[in-house]
């Protein structure tokens, strides 16, 4: 093998070993997939070639035990869980295979044989590109988590050829590119190319001598699975991440069109297949975005029920194919991770009707025993909706179930509870309120339909159950729980932070807090040592210097690991507040140029870092990326100041990314105006890794500000019940804004960070009411409180030992936040599945 390591690769000689976990085994095996599944030129053996023959020798770890564990499940029939998710945010799966597999040692070692250091064969992973942010990353924690915990589960998604977008920043602000990272392939995905489904679209529905409904013409596409192996930790299970890829047949190309040169129109199948998994989230502001969309979200769902759950479960026992159905429930649960999978309802609806032949009844106690909903958002965007018209030309059969579903819950209102026959019209699944654009509710239909309803932390689901479905607690006061969000440990603090996890096992004597996360409080009765004080400072360094390295790498920016590392990382958006974030940091810059040198030797040092992506059309979003790049630009070559504040924008922001800026933070900004982020997930793992939080009362942010204890959390800001008050408070001009808040606001006016025009930004914050005016996210309201929490946080700062003592509590209290024990929950509460490990 010439070329890059060719003569330490030449020297290890190929032998297939997929089991192997000594290191010249492997090295063995290493050099088998370099030679025999070869996807390079033999005459180079680079970082790269040497990365995805290293994936592939891992993989085979992986095949093997998902193999084992497909075949206990099938024997021993468990009930399984199917986990629907439009989104999975999985990261680099290297040093997670390797590490749950518990072989990560002995994998330094092999590629050490070829020259390599493993982290730089790590460095070669791409991200897989099939989610955006918090909804995808929690759905990837839980698979971890189910896989840890034996149980049988599986999670659905689609295979997203360029995901949401690649985010680059230029002097214009951010740009989008299509993500590359199945440029050339992924080496985990395994293609079953014998479990392929048909999906229709559109057609007409036939009604048939006897009665009965079949849904017929249209278009056709298939499913095609791919597997990703999700290995547990410290166990020999297995399980899938099963992602949908959309094909057309060899039968829908038409020859004849294209040998008469009707090169597009012969494709045109096969075109439309391509669309489907093209891109996460297409722009809807078309009929034909709407169209895809709904598309993509009903291909998700037939396929995982038609390929899955029906067939899997006639499979597992033969006398099932002849009835038996009463039965399904104890067999599958089905969980929708948010309102994109709900037409996974009146599919399942359909299949068992129209395929099976089952009545209403007996379809709809299946259906609602099976079906169980997660709601993640109280915002109105959010809570899909989607156009009657649009359903019933792309879903004809599924829109007839719908309307029966909406009538008969209608009827059983009137029946059973006169007493909320008022209360039907913000109820019912159809609402046809405007003529003109009658819509189908997907939120109510999820929550009509499931025999479970969760939210996301304590506060989200005590406003679900008290505000936005209180209607509905009426009719079901049981059927509405609460599973607080979790993170695996392993990913989030023993793989990404080694430096830290090393002295967390070595105090506590045991390394059983990777899968016991609550043992960590017993950190706290060494907050005060002065031995842990000083490794818990060199860990934290560490990581600091790693995060300085990829900024200064990924913005040519050089920031002081001295300095106070503050963060922010989440998708952009206005309730999360990153602009109330930017003109604290205006405010702070306009300070220091008011200073006098000796003043500026009392100030803490501080960088402030802002990363995320804000969706390709939400313009006022895309303003505040512009404007944190426009003050870093200023700020960061501004002799007076840039001793004492930098400001840095992350680009492109994503798993592989937070596994650096996370364990190198020691200031983390969770400051959505309360009562509108469900949960939070970054939140956890920034307090898992020491890094103290500067928050409103929102989310996860409650629970978290309890277990690490008030002192050890800055807290600021309106609560969830003041909020309204305030909307209106400000609608009756009532506001009298702070003048730090219009001294920041009037320097970005000033044009002091440039020329481009941020009024619509800034007049979002004003005004008492009306679209996009008005402050609706209360930035100004929380601007003063904001300020003086970070002049407490600039006074702790300068304390080390509080500091250091702070850092360990949070950490300390982080236990809860496991997502094992979150899914434990959903296992024993929701889905009634219990461990099934393979022996």
């Amino acid at each position: 093998m010439p070329g890059s390591n060719s003569a330490a690769a030449e020297k290890v000689k190929p032998a297939a070993s997929p089991a192997a976990d000594k290191p010249a085994e492997i090295a063995g095996n290493i050099s088998y997939h370099a030679q025999y599944s070869p996807h390079f030129s033999p005459l180079a053996f680079g970082p790269e070639e040497a990365f995805y023959a290293t994936a592939e020798s891992v993989r085979d770890h992986l095949i093997e035990r998902w193999n084992d564990t497909y075949v206990h499940f099938h024997k021993t029939d468990p009930k399984q869980t199917y986990y629907l998710s439009m989104e999975y945010l999985q990261g680099r799966a290297l040093t997670n295979a390797v590490g749950n597999l518990g072989i990560t040692g002995a994998y330094a070692e092999a590629v050490k044989k070829f020259g390599y250091e493993l982290e730089a064969l790590v460095g070669q992973e791409k991200d897989a590109a099939l989610g955006n942010g918090g909804l995808g990353r929690l759905a990837s924690c839980f698979l971890d988590s189910m896989a840890t915990l034996n149980l049988p589960a599986w999670g659905y998604g689609l295979r997203y050829r360029y995901g949401l977008f690649k985010q680059v920043i230029t002097k214009e602000g951010q740009e989008e590119m299509a993500e590359d990272w199945l440029d050339k392939f992924s080496p985990w995905e395994i293609p079953r190319h014998d479990v392929v489904f048909p999906v229709r679209f559109f057609g007409h529905v036939e009604i048939l001598p006897d009665g009965s409904r079949k849904w017929v013409g249209g278009e056709v596409l298939k499913a095609l699975a791919y597997d990703v192996p999700i290995p547990g930790y410290k166990t020999k299970n297995a399980i899938s991440l099963r992602l949908w890829e959309a094909k057309a047949t060899a039968e829908d190309f038409n020859l004849f069109q294209f040998n008469d040169g009707q090169y597009e129109s012969s494709a045109q199948l096969h075109a439309r297949a391509e669309q489907i998994c093209a891109v996460l989230y297409p722009g809807d502001a078309t009929e034909e975005g709407k169209l895809l969309r709904l598309k993509q979200q009903f291909f998700l769902c037939s396929a995982s029920l038609q390929v899955d759950m029906i067939a899997r479960f006639k499979e597992r026992k033969a006398d099932r194919v002849s009835g038996k159905w009463s039965e399904f429930p104890s067999k599958v649960a089905v969980q929708l991770n948010d309102t994109h999978p709900t037409l996974a309802i009146p599919e399942l609806m359909r299949l068992l009707m129209d395929e099976e032949g089952l009545g209403w009844d007996e379809a709809w106690d299946i259906t609602y025993r099976t079906v169980s909903y997660t709601n993640h958002t109280v915002l109105p965007e959010a809570l899909e909706k989607w156009s009657q018209i649009v359903m019933r030309k792309l879903l004809p059969r599924h829109m007839e179930i719908i309307e029966e579903i909406d009538k008969r819950f209608r009827e059983m209102v009137i029946s059973k509870h006169k007493e909320m026959e008022g209360k039907i019209d913000s109820m019912k699944v159809l609402d046809g309120s405007n003529p003109q654009k009658p819509v189908v509710r997907m939120a109510n239909l999820c929550v009509v339909s499931s025999h479970s309803v969760n939210g996301v932390a304590e506060l989200h689901s005590n406003i679900l159950k008290q505000e936005l479905f209180a209607d509905y607690v009426s009719i079901w006061p049981n059927k509405f729980q609460n599973k607080t969000n979790g993170i695996t440990p392993r990913r989030w603090l023993k793989f990404c932070n080694p430096e830290l996890s090393e002295i967390i096992t070595k105090w506590l004597k045991t390394d059983q807090w990777t899968s016991d996360l609550d043992l960590l409080t017993g950190l706290r009765k060494f907050a005060d040592d002065e031995k842990l004080h000083a490794e818990w400072a060199a860990a934290k360094l560490a990581c600091k210097k790693r995060l300085a390295k990829h900024v200064l790498d990924a913005t040519g920016v050089t920031i002081d690991p001295n300095s106070l590392f503050d963060i922010q990382i989440k998708r952009i958006h206005e309730y999360k507040r990153q602009l109330l974030n930017i003109l604290g940091a205006v405010y702070r810059y306009k300070k220091l140029k008011e200073m006098s040198a000796e003043e500026k030797q009392k100030v803490t040092p501080r960088t402030v870092m802002i990363g995320g992506k804000a969706f390709a059309t939400y313009t006022n979003a895309k303003r505040i990326v512009k404007l944190v790049n426009d003050v870093g630009a200023v700020v960061n070559n501004d002799p007076e100041v840039n001793k004492c504040l930098k400001v840095v924008f992350i680009p492109n922001y994503n798993v592989s990314v937070a596994e650096v800026l996370i364990p190198g933070s020691e200031l983390s900004q969770h400051i959505s105006t309360a009562g509108m982020e469900a949960s939070g997930t970054s939140n956890m793992k920034f307090s898992l890794n020491g890094c103290v939080i500067i928050g409103t009362l929102d989310g996860a942010n409650v629970e978290i500000r309890e277990e690490v204890g008030e002192d050890n959390f800055f807290l600021f800001g309106a609560k969830a019940d003041q909020v309204a008050g305030l909307r209106k408070d400000r609608e009756n001009g009532l506001f009298k804004p702070d003048p730090r808040f219009e001294e920041a606001k009037q320097l970005i006016r000033s044009g002091a960070f440039g020329s481009y025009n941020y009024e619509p930004l800034l007049d979002s914050l004003e005004g008492n009411s009306g679209f996009g005016r008005g402050d609706y996210f209360l930035v100004g309201y929380d601007f003063p409180g904001y300020i003086d929490a970070q002049d407490r946080v600039d006074a702790a700062y300068k304390d080390k030992k509080k500091w250091i003592k702070m850092s360990i509590l949070n950490t300390a209290g982080s236990g809860k936040f496991s997502s094992d024990r979150t899914i434990a929950q959903y296992a024993k509460e929701i889905w009634d599945i219990k461990p099934s490990p393979v022996a």
